[in-house]
């Protein structure tokens, strides 16, 4: 089942000025319930621009956007779209502001209009989520570590239970094991809710490791779709517009120049492991 769909969709900064730029050109596209889908290319390429149509912070200059259904462009339908299609900005602790972590995690749920029991339970649950305990509760959100902060702001969408979750560059700034953390968790997101995440990266690793789809944006337009393997096997391609492969892959290829046997387009350790030792076995029984 779709749950957002693009038809035609472009949009023009400044239009009919000196400053007209083209940020997002005729793109169609689908993305179904219960997806894990990176979106990556380099600054300027329209990520960023694309995820913000996906909850109606920007409107079409063209084209439509359709989210479970419904157009961004009815204005009545709006309310219910943003409850639908949560967005996480990038350095989402900057919109911390309540005096307690609960307390901003339940913001959204009482704009709401819930009752309070309501409210507690999507409050608890949500941090549960994200893997912040009960001790954290009470405290300021500012005495919380640079991953726990970003956690936080993820329960504060999830309270308002979202059928979608878009998330730019959850991991930027964040130190490696902050980083692990929080992949973590939105992989676990994605397992026990069931929910369609769409993760908006410049980490060709982080892209590898949680998506089942990958779309890949030059100019304004998606020019690449398809699975990790189906993407990063297009290495040169890749390279061309000026993004990586993730560390495993490179490496990958490179023992491949010096061993044809060695599958190309390998993009994840377990992967890497398996085809080595398949390797081995298959050279220990010669």
């Amino acid at each position: 089942m779709q749950i957002i769909e693009t038809k035609n969709l472009t949009h023009i900064y400044n239009k009919g000025s000196v400053f007209e730029k083209i940020a997002l050109d005729d793109i169609n596209l689908s993305i179904n319930a219960g997806e894990i889908v990176a979106l990556i290319g380099h600054t300027g390429s329209g990520k960023s621009t694309l995820i913000q149509h996906f909850n109606g912070l920007l409107m079409p200059t063209l084209g439509d956007v359709f989210i479970a259904g419904d157009s961004t462009g009815d204005k009545t339908k709006l309310k219910s779209i943003r409850q639908k299609a949560g967005l996480v900005f990038q350095y989402p602790e900057h919109q911390l502001f309540e005096p307690t972590v609960y307390a901003d995690v339940a913001f959204g749920p009482t704009k709401m209009g819930l009752g309070q029991d309501e409210i507690d339970t999507r409050t608890r649950e949500a941090l549960k989520l994200v893997g912040l305990t009960e001790d954290c509760f009470e405290k300021s959100p500012f005495e919380l570590s640079g991953g726990q902060k970003r956690r936080a702001a993820i329960a504060g969408v999830l309270a308002m239970r979202p059928e979608v979750l878009i998330l730019d560059e959850p991991a930027a700034g964040l130190d490696p094991r902050g980083k692990d953390e929080i992949l973590s968790q939105i992989q676990k997101m994605h397992t026990e809710l069931g929910i369609t995440v769409i993760l908006v990266s410049h980490s060709m690793d982080d892209a590898a490791k949680l998506a089942q789809r990958i779309l890949v944006m030059e100019r304004g337009r998606i020019t690449i779709d398809g699975s990790p393997t189906e993407v990063f096997s297009q290495g040169e391609v890749l390279q061309a517009i000026g993004l990586d492969l993730p560390q495993i892959s490179k490496l990958m290829n490179r023992l491949a120049q010096e061993n044809p046997a060695i599958q190309k387009g390998v993009f994840s350790l377990d992967a890497a492991a398996a085809e080595l030792l398949t390797l081995a076995r298959k050279g220990a029984e010669k």
